[in-house]
């Protein structure tokens, strides 16, 4: 019995608008195939939509891989046996396997107009019958296509289609077949000479060897047109003759129970770059999306999901986006970074405000590695640092309190809990967080006979800015006593008359 062929996968997305979370998904879950098997993963560029592909798009795909740890063996920076990876460079190769398909007869010229297909379409539906293309121009004569051709008429190249059922195994669910009268001729080649997607992929799968194609469910409709192809690359010469296995990953779906679309603001990789997810927790939740490592566990590393993925267990019902869950598998990843790597990754998010500079000094990199393990088991994602550590970076003169929780804790019964919070503090000798906290709780608790909830909530305002923050001790302590008092004296001429 012959060894199987060592596994090939691609990964090859189109470079329009932003990646998003479904289309990272099918990276994953190629990558994971890829690495669990010791095999090769292809990253194709799908780029000859000139219309709608653009290079900025190009380039965020390369940055979204890089940033969530996909390597990839062949493909863009990397270079290859079959490159170029890009779709858009290979249109020659393209031009020539149409040409090689037409003259073996697997396709053929088709003149019909748009508005001809379309009453065509419109009468077979009324006859409750199948209105795909019915292969009119299938076996025009010489005589015929003359005709066409004086009447100006650009045909476009469609694919032959064989008049059997085509079935196969598919990976995630299981055999499907399909009749010849619901898979009709297709478009390979426009009017204008410009490959459709329903001949580059398959070409560029036959010549690169790819053995697994793992892609989204709503190209299972393509899938029998493509294998008929497969059949026809092999008579022609083109690839090794072989036919990819496919399996068609299940749909993510939304809110209201759509299809998670691309143009949701959910959707989009950016948005949770942005807010500070990590690619450890982001990659864990979307390999639960229509896969799980075991029923009673949902948190593991990346390494663990390569060694224990299994296509066959991805399940074929669609798979609901939960952004809680998401964002609490994102935390508890965050906690279990080590301290100096959190501490890293925290920077560039207090950089964008300009809390840090382009290159923070010794000090600041020290303090913040201070007020770290204060923030770190209560961050959900990243970008929370600004609101619950931001103040400790601000300026005197650009430090603000937040207004809504100004207007509801720093009223006018604050007043003497400032004036003693002040009056203690500035005569205390250890500005620590246990002398801290003793001192006020004899001026605030003791002395004024208030309870630590309502003492402590104002002080917390207006030396953080906020209600939600690092322990209030600590961050006096890392504030500092100067700063701590300038701010409990703005915060006291800021208040309202009684």
């Amino acid at each position: 019995m012959a060894d199987a062929p060592a596994v090939r996968v691609r990964f090859c997305p189109s470079p329009t608008g932003n990646p998003h979370v479904g289309l990272v998904r099918t990276a994953l879950f190629n990558w994971a195939f890829a690495r669990h098997h010791g095999g090769t993963l292809v990253f194709r560029i799908e780029d000859t939509d000139a219309a709608r592909d653009s290079e900025e798009s190009y380039e965020q795909l390369l940055d979204a891989m890089k940033w969530l740890g996909f390597d990839w063996d062949e493909g863009p920076e990397v270079g290859g046996p079959h490159a170029p990876y890009r779709q858009s460079l290979r249109m020659d190769v393209y031009a020539d396997v149409a040409r090689r398909l037409r003259e073996a007869g697997h396709a053929y010229h088709c003149y019909c107009s748009t508005e001809e297909l379309d009453a065509r379409r419109e009468a077979a539906r009324a006859a409750g019958k199948p209105s795909g293309y019915d292969g009119h121009c299938r076996d025009l004569t010489d005589e015929q296509v003359a005709v066409h051709r004086l009447e100006r008429r650009e045909p476009i190249l469609r694919f032959r289609m064989p008049d059997t059922t085509i079935a196969f195994d598919d990976l995630v669910r299981g055999t499907l077949s399909f009749e010849p009268e619901n898979v009709p001729d297709y478009g390979i080649v426009r009017a204008n000479g410009a490959p459709l997607y329903t001949l580059v992929n398959p070409v560029d799968d036959a010549l690169m060897g790819i053995t697994h194609v793992l892609r989204g469910e709503d190209l299972l409709s393509s899938t029998p047109r493509q294998i008929a192809l497969y059949a026809a690359l092999a008579d022609i010469g083109v690839g090794d003759g072989g036919t990819p296995r496919f399996g068609h990953l299940p749909y993510v779906m939304g809110e209201g129970n759509k299809k998670l679309s691309k143009r949701d603001p959910q959707a989009s990789l950016n948005l949770y770059r942005e807010r500070g997810f990590i690619p450890e927790g982001l990659l864990n939740y979307l390999s639960l999306l229509g896969w799980s490592l075991a029923e009673d566990r949902d948190v593991f590393t990346v390494d663990e999901l390569v060694a224990a993925f299994d296509i066959g267990k991805v399940n074929s019902n669609p798979a609901r986006f939960d952004l809680k869950k998401c964002e609490a598998i994102n935390a508890e990843h965050l906690r279990r970074l080590a301290p100096e790597d959190f501490v890293r990754r925290l920077v560039p998010y207090l950089q964008a405000p300009g809390l840090l500079p382009a290159e923070p000094s010794d000090a600041q990199l020290e303090l913040l590695a201070k007020v770290a393990p204060l923030t770190q088991e209560r961050m959900v994602v990243l970008g929370e640092i600004v609101g619950m550590a931001g103040f400790l970076f601000a300026a005197p003169e650009d430090f603000a309190v937040d207004p809504d929780d100004a207007a509801k804790v720093l009223t006018a019964d604050a007043r003497p809990v400032l004036e003693a919070s002040v009056r203690a503090l500035e005569g205390l000798g250890d500005f620590a967080p246990e002398p801290i906290q003793a001192a006020l709780r004899e001026a605030l608790v003791e002395g004024l006979g208030i309870k630590p909830k309502f003492a402590f909530t104002p002080l917390r305002v207006a030396v953080t800015g906020r209600r939600v923050s690092p322990p209030l001790f600590e961050s006096m302590e890392l504030l500092g006593r100067p700063e701590t008092l300038r701010r409990l004296t703005a915060a006291l001429a800021a208040l309202p008359a009684a």
